[in-house]
Order: C-alpha cells, then structure tokens, then sequence
C-alpha cells in the first residue's frame, strides 16, 4: 500500500519543516510547497490525499485564487482541503463560503490531535464518497 500523500502550500520555512516532521511521523509523506504557482502541477502530479493550504500567503489573495483554481479543474475538484491561516478573522468570513467549496478549516496556531482529526475526517469522506460511486 502506497504511503498516502499530503501536499503543504505555505510561505514559512519553519512551519514546512514542522508540519512535515509531524506529518512523517503520522504516517504521511509530506510535499512542501511555497510557490503557488507551482501548486496546480504539482497536485496534478502527485495527486495527493489531501492539501493543506495557506490562504493567505505571498499576497491576500493567493491562497483563495490557488483554491478556485483547483475547483475547477475536473481532476482535482474533489481533492480534500484543509485551508490554515493564523488570519482568524479572514477564516470566519470566509467559512460558508470555504465549506461550499468541501473545505476544512484550521486557524493557526492549531492543537496537533485538531489536525490530525481532520485529516482523518477528510481521508474518511473520500473513501466514503468512493464506496458509494
């Protein structure tokens, strides 16, 4: 069985480094990326279990335009995401719309059992969605 694979999308070194030693250790294989511009292909290549996307990275608006478009590409539409941000307030105006969008949200600084909960959660709604198509 494959090791599954999570892609990371932030702009801090330090917190690539942490979450791909918490993540190594959960089990995942952690792909770090910091240019969104790369993001696309290289989910595309990869084809992930799951993104967890900073939305708020080299400008405002990065994050969000990386998400719409991954949404509307027909191979990576379904692709669970994990958006993180430590902008709380952008997160709570943007949830109903991130959860239309099958998002999960995660405000830094996070609790790790948090995390890896809906990473678990996700990874749950992709076999389930599978199993019944």
């Amino acid at each position: 069985m494959a090791i599954p694979a999570i892609v990371v999308v932030n702009d801090d070194q330090q917190y690539l480094a942490l979450m791909d030693e918490l993540l190594t250790e959960e089990g995942y294989r952690v792909i770090p990326c910091t240019e969104t511009g790369q993001v696309y292909d290289l989910v595309r290549g990869e084809q992930p279990a799951l993104l967890i996307l900073d939305i708020r990275l080299e400008h405002p608006e990065a994050g969000w335009r990386v998400l719409e478009f991954l949404r509307l590409a027909p191979e990576t539409r379904r692709l669970p995401v994990i958006v993180c941000s430590a902008d709380g307030q952008f997160l709570r105006a943007k949830e109903e719309q991130l959860r239309a969008k099958g998002c999960d949200i995660l405000e830094k600084p996070f609790d790790i059992d948090e995390l890896l909960l809906k990473i678990a959660a996700a990874r749950a709604a992709v076999r389930a969605r599978r199993s019944e198509g």
